[in-house]
């Protein structure tokens, strides 16, 4: 009797995860369907997400000497690209996390995330040329430990960055930005002047008209999105995991209220296509028509498409999820 019990058991168990499959062909929970939150911001192909592990050897050393060092005095330097930013008294670029806060100040680079970002500590920080003293402060982190903030916001190195002026973290995840001296990001050239690299006022998702490519759908910041060729909508799977990702940020659950121009519907046989996706890292990813979306580390200002064609796998999306090929 025990033995067809449990046999009855693990067929109404099989049973119950069939009927949670969406409409996507992903299994899931209910709330996984659910269109809240907001998207990320924007992020080729390469190297290790935001928050993943650090390099072995000279790379961990360096990350290593970066979390001992001190900040000293602080300085204004100025970069081509990335305009005026803060550096620390050894000329190490300093940077900020979007998925931090200045108000009130509130670190959330932790573990792994915190060898490839190491804190910088608050201790004997001060102000040099072109700093403002009274920007300067300092917030506790989950440890224990005193972590200098600029404007709030607390500043960081980035573990890649080896000699003074470096700024391989610029734009990485599209959640890394140099610290400019009032403490917002430092975005140079066009965001200087006013152009800068976020559009306000756009919804969570909508659309814009290239002059080369059409009607594409664009975040938040006005940054294209796009679509890889080797994921796959029918299930839902996903071929851009672990490094892929520092280039290729997943765009988060955007809000169905949130959404301008999209096809909310999808072609999917109970219409519901623009839905959730529970990855296998753990990330929470939107979709269009069932097809999973980023932005492109490389696009730095809106209007950018340099994600384009990139392998021949990545392209613009359209507002009903189809590959814009130009």
């Amino acid at each position: 009797m025990k033995t067809s019990w449990r046999s009855a058991s693990l067929v109404a168990s099989a049973a119950a995860v069939l009927a949670l499959t969406t409409a996507c062909g992903q299994e899931s929970s209910p709330s996984a369907s659910q269109n809240v939150g907001a998207t990320a911001a924007a992020g080729d192909y390469g190297t290790a997400g935001v928050g993943a592990g650090a390099g072995t050897g000279a790379q961990n050393e360096q990350s290593n000497a970066n979390q001992a060092s001190a900040a000293g005095q602080l300085a204004v330097s100025t970069n081509a690209e990335v305009g005026n930013m803060v550096t620390d008294g050894a000329g190490m670029t300093l940077y900020r996390f979007d998925q931090d806060t200045a108000e009130p100040p509130k670190t959330n680079c932790d573990g792994d995330c915190a060898t490839d970002w190491p804190p910088v500590p608050a201790g004997d920080a001060t102000a040099g040329a072109g700093i403002d003293k009274a920007l300067l402060g300092e917030v506790t982190r989950a440890d224990g430990t005193k972590q200098l903030t600029v404007g709030g916001w607390p500043a960081y190195r980035y573990a890649k960055d080896t000699t003074p002026g470096d700024v391989k973290g610029q734009g990485v995840g599209g959640k890394w930005y140099a610290l400019a001296p009032d403490g917002k990001k430092a975005q140079g050239g066009e965001a200087e002047q006013g152009g800068g690299v976020e559009q306000a006022g756009l919804p969570g998702l909508s659309t814009r008209n290239d002059p080369e490519l059409g009607e594409i759908v664009v975040d938040k910041n006005g940054h294209t999105v796009y679509r890889f060729l080797k994921d796959s909508p029918w299930p839902m799977k996903t071929a851009c995991t672990g490094e892929c990702l520092e280039k290729w940020p997943v765009i988060e659950p955007v809000d169905a209220k949130d959404t301008k121009g999209i096809d909310l519907k999808g072609s999917g046989p109970r219409g519901q296509g623009y839905v959730v996706f529970d990855r296998p890292d753990g990330l929470k990813q939107q979709t269009i028509d069932c097809v999973p979306i980023y932005t492109f580390a490389n696009d730095k200002k809106p209007g950018d498409t340099n994600g384009q064609g990139v392998a021949g796998a990545w392209y613009a999306i359209s507002p009903d999820g189809k590959a814009v090929k130009g």
